[in-house]
């Protein structure tokens, strides 16, 4: 196994991830108000999100009131309002469940300079307390494809063909992005704190590069043993070959 002092790896059942994960979060709430934190979309968060939302009217209303949410990454070409884009799929998905939600920073894509989004969205991302992280298949955090270096800001992107793939099958996108902008692992690194969410068998073998192998740019997930403070939150059959 790779040396990494600072990694907390949680395995839950598969009925107990997403409630466990969403009081994980909760809890840092309660800590620290102001929470600012970077969130992810795509299929592995979303039952964290609904039980967020369960929560927040159950028993924490107003939980969100101060926090700030950054969106992680967003798709470049696709119109506002696309069922793909990512800062309507998080609206969806979490921010209208909660009374009221936290301020919300998308990445601003509409205009005709994704460099100068991506530059400002990089200033936006500085200072978290907390990423939250998805992985992706092919071991991209983020739109930080394979290629990625841990010293990559907040940037255009060219997308691998599965992320392209994805935007169109999975999330029924009008035509098929090539390029986006995402968080880097430069700032993901510099965070006080990272989590990353990993559901699924099919995700139990890059889980297992991510972690148990050298870092490396094949595999941008890889780069965050590095940090001092990251928990994986896997659910046994994503953790089913470590």
């Amino acid at each position: 196994m790779t040396a990494a002092p600072g990694l907390r790896l949680e395995v839950l059942p598969e009925g107990q991830w997403a409630e466990t994960v969403a009081q994980a979060l909760l809890e840092r709430l309660v800590a620290n108000p102001r929470l600012r934190l970077c969130l992810p979309t795509g299929d592995t968060p979303t039952p964290v999100y609904a039980r967020l939302a369960v929560l927040d009217r159950a028993g924490r209303p107003g939980a969100w009131a101060q926090a700030t949410a950054v969106l992680l990454d967003e798709w470049v070409g696709l119109p506002a309002g696309d069922p793909a884009r990512c800062d309507r799929r998080i609206t969806q998905d979490l921010l209208d469940g909660l009374a009221p939600p936290p301020r919300f920073i998308p990445i601003e894509v509409d205009g005709d300079d994704p460099e100068a989004a991506a530059a400002r969205h990089d200033v936006a991302a500085t200072g978290l307390d907390l990423g939250v992280l998805g992985l992706g298949m092919n071991g991209h955090i983020g739109f930080n494809e394979p290629g990625s270096r841990p010293d990559d800001p907040t940037r255009l992107v060219r997308l691998a063909v599965s992320s392209r793939d994805a935007a169109t099958a999975r999330y029924g996108a009008a035509r098929t992005p090539t390029a986006g902008i995402t968080i880097g692992v430069a700032r993901l690194l510099e965070a006080h704190e990272v989590w990353l969410l990993v559901t699924g068998e099919r995700k139990a073998s890059i889980l297992r590069r991510a972690l148990r192998e050298p870092e490396g740019p094949d595999c941008p997930a890889s780069y965050l043993l590095r940090h001092r403070r990251l928990t994986v939150f896997a659910d046994e059959a994503a953790a089913a070959t470590l």
